[in-house]
């Protein structure tokens, strides 16, 4: 798979021009834990660890743990909604598949969720 977490993370590290024991080196874990995530099933490092990745080897977060946008990392200039971090399983399912709807769908979809927050207040 072409965008796979471990091809992103094993794309950051040689993009950055380290071996795998340069870049256990600099997160403080084995060899063996880099080589394990850049399997494709090998374990995925946690949020946390992939954050330090993404700052050790200058590439986005969102590339790093989506493949969604360019690897370079967002200026720190940039307006917020030009990032995007979702962390909780449940609101990624829920963005993987509003992306993967018709446009009519995503329509009704957004109106349903906005009349709920609507709602609420």
């Amino acid at each position: 798979m072409p965008n796979h977490l471990a091809n992103r993370i094993r794309r950051a590290r040689r993009r950055k021009g380290m071996t795998q024991a340069e870049l256990a080196s600099q997160l403080k874990v084995s060899r063996s834990a880099v080589g394990n995530w850049e399997s494709p099933t090998g374990i995925m490092p946690s949020t946390t660890r992939m954050i330090t990745i993404a700052l050790v080897t200058d590439v986005s977060f969102e590339w790093l743990a989506t493949g969604r946008h360019g690897l370079d990392v967002v200026p720190a200039n940039a307006p917020l909604s030009a990032v995007e971090m979702v962390d909780d399983p449940q609101e990624r399912r829920l963005l993987m598949a509003y992306r993967t709807c018709r446009a009519a769908t995503r329509k009704l979809v957004l109106q349903i969720v906005e009349g709920q927050r609507l709602s609420r207040t």
